[in-house]
């Protein structure tokens, strides 16, 4: 329903952000990840998350279309509400929370409030395949770092497939220098495959 708002930024603390925009204060719920992002800003724009419950409307605030991303993907998994998908979000950042769902680390899930062993497993099985989807450059429109996320995101697959970190960041880091242009996480993959 709400894509954005945008305006002064009235209050802002590690659990909510109040946006004046025109004249109407919007009461934001945030990450410590954005609450990070915008503390210090006097003007902002929140891309925001309208969830509808039996006790009230609520608006979820995020920095970047990445969070928002994983935001929606975390609360379409059974059992995990809107509160549990802030406080994952709060406790590491959106790409070390990619990481964990697609090498699924359910340890650094479990260690999350309110996150038990059967909800991390969950969270890890529903989701492993779009994360990985949802990571691959471009499909998320700008996002900062990329290049450096893509490198991440397939050093990560290669040492999934059994290759040490230090020989498949070695083989990546050539790939990536031999490549011009900036490529996908699943052709630095399979350069790198070639080269091993």
């Amino acid at each position: 329903m709400y894509e954005f708002i945008e305006g002064k930024v009235e209050h802002a603390n590690p659990a909510f952000i109040v946006i004046n925009a025109n004249g109407i204060g919007y009461h934001i719920q945030i990450s410590i990840n954005t609450f990070e992002q915008f503390k210090n800003m006097k003007e902002a724009r929140v891309l925001t998350y309208l969830a509808i419950k039996e006790d009230g409307h609520f608006i979820y605030g995020f920095f970047d279309e990445v969070e928002r991303q994983l935001f929606k993907q975390l609360i379409s998994v059974n059992g995990v509400g809107t509160n549990t998908a802030r406080m994952i979000l709060s406790g590491q950042s959106p790409n070390e929370i990619i990481s964990a769902i697609t090498t699924g680390n359910i340890a650094m899930l479990k260690a999350v409030k309110g996150v038990g062993p059967k909800t991390a497993q969950r969270i890890i099985l529903e989701l492993q395949d779009k994360i990985a989807k949802m990571a691959t450059p471009g499909e998320m429109g700008s996002m900062p770092d990329q290049k450096n996320k893509a490198f991440d995101e397939a050093l990560l697959a290669l040492q999934a497939l059994g290759f040490q970190r230090g020989v498949a960041e070695k083989v990546l880091l050539k790939v990536t220098n031999n490549n011009k242009l900036q490529i996908g996480v699943e052709d630095m993959i399979k350069q790198s495959l070639k080269a091993l």
